[in-house]
């Protein structure tokens, strides 16, 4: 293991616990000293010299990577390159971009070393206890390892969290696509934490409670469950609770910005993952909110009904635009799969989230059930039974969003969820008006109902009936 902060010292003890020998490579001293401090009498060993580090491991070498994504990755790979033979294997465990592992796929593979990208979710307690993991690169090199990953990963219902994606990126690439989920889902648990602060004036108390028992029923699931546990923490310092005194600003590592770049790529819709990457940089923007706030100042609406009904409608929204995040991420997978030949099977992919990942959550075992029963199924929304449960939730997620905008509370990301659903489910759109735009002032043609091919119009000139 190279690199020796929280996450792969915590691998690296998880792989020890399952009676793997484990060494470990940090060039800081104190990160190998925590490592030997926390191992105790388990089967690792740390040091903070390279050339030692590869003499201690049996060849052909395995060699994992949980270090910062980008020119660091790289760094670190020219610096093993000269100690190295032909069979070793590199894995990157980190967040690269899949361009990046691509890159260096091909470069490694001219010196007969074999490299993995190997997407890892699941934060310090996932690594330390069994993470979500997702490997791409050669199936060879992932046999040579699978035991180990196996045994390391999470396990539900008595199945690994783990299973081989698919050649070149294909793992950093679901991970990816995952943590865009992730963002979406995050923006969605935001957006109904203001329904209830902003809209219905809800103590902390209260929306502790609202999430721990959403987190009972359908909309089960970790970012749920950890929400509700978030409200009871107090501050050391204040003694408030904790949230009260967080500032309103959340940055962004790249992964939700990479979702949706490679969707507009690709041509794939994901507007709830888009407008969540959008709202991190709105958060940012500190000044210019609250000199907007004082140019255009708010009262926000009086909540007036039974409190109870909305929260019931509040969670039921929240459970179909999180069905709708899941829709958009994995129809990206599914083009992607096409266009990059990862060859995905998005059943396995759905397994393989159910336990360890950030996104892990009851909904997965139907969504799981909806491409076992039909692989090649274009977007999770054509599913009969998934399709009929969120059409049932529809009038709630449309009703939150009315009251939304008469509390004029910012609800964007439930907004764009039910802008996809209705947009999906309709039989006709107004993308005729556009190509008539665009023929009107840029001669670019449009296409004919009655007719095959392009046409082009003289729009204005006059005609003889």
């Amino acid at each position: 293991m190279i690199g020796l902060g929280v996450m792969g010292r915590n691998f690296a003890l998880n792989m020890a616990d399952h009676g793997f020998s484990v060494a470990g490579y940090d060039r800081d001293p104190t990160k190998v000293a925590a490592l030997h401090r926390e191992a105790g009498e388990a089967p690792v060993r740390g040091v903070a010299e390279l050339k030692e580090f590869t003499a201690l491991l049996h060849k052909p070498r395995a060699i994992m990577l949980l270090v910062t994504a980008g020119p660091p990755v790289d760094a670190v790979i020219q610096e093993l390159l000269p100690l190295l033979e032909p069979g070793d294997l590199i894995i990157d465990a980190g967040n690269s971009h899949f361009t990046d592992t691509d890159v260096r796929s091909r470069q490694l593979a001219v010196k007969g070393i074999q490299f993995l990208g190997v997407g890892v979710s699941g934060g310090e307690e996932g690594a330390r206890h069994g993470p979500s993991i997702m490997p791409g690169g050669p199936r060879e090199a992932y046999e040579r390892v699978r035991p180990i990953l196996e045994a390391a990963a999470a396990h539900v219902n008595g199945e690994p969290c783990v299973t081989y994606l698919g050649p070149g990126s294909a793992g950093h690439f679901v991970k990816m696509v995952h943590n865009g989920i992730e963002y979406g889902l995050m923006q969605l648990l935001a957006e109904s934490y203001d329904l209830l602060k902003r809209g219905m004036g809800c103590s902390d108390d209260d929306m502790g409670k609202f999430y721990q028992k959403w987190n009972q029923g359908e909309l089960a699931g970790y970012l749920v469950e950890i929400t509700g546990r978030i409200f009871s923490e107090r501050d050391e310092k204040t003694g408030r609770r904790l949230i009260d005194e967080i500032l309103d600003v959340a940055k962004q590592t790249g992964t939700g910005m990479w979702t949706s770049e490679s969707a507009m790529v690709l041509q794939v819709p994901t507007p709830t993952i888009d407008v969540a990457v959008a709202m991190r940089n709105l958060s940012m923007l500190e000044d210019e909110r609250r000199e907007a706030g004082t140019t255009y100042p708010r009262t926000t609406g009086q909540f007036q009904g039974n409190h109870d009904d909305f929260v019931r409608q509040l969670g039921r929204a929240l459970w179909a635009a999180a069905i709708i995040t899941y829709a958009q991420g994995l129809a990206l997978l599914k083009a992607a799969s096409l266009k990059y030949a990862y060859a995905l099977d998005l059943h396995a992919v759905a397994r393989i989230w159910r336990g360890g990942c950030i996104i892990r959550a009851a909904a997965l075992e139907q969504i799981g059930l909806a491409y076992q029963n039909r692989s090649a199924l274009p977007n999770l929304l054509l599913d009969p039974s998934l399709g009929k449960m969120v059409m049932e939730h529809r009038e709630d997620l449309s009703l939150v969003i009315a009251a939304a905008a008469h509390w004029r509370v910012p609800a964007p990301s439930l907004m764009a969820s039910l802008g996809y659903l209705d947009s999906y489910s309709s039989t006709w759109l107004p993308a005729n008006l556009i190509q008539a735009q665009r023929d009107f002032f840029g001669a670019h043609t449009y296409e004919r109902i009655d007719a095959k091919g392009s046409f082009h119009e003289e729009w204005g000139k006059a005609r003889t009936p």
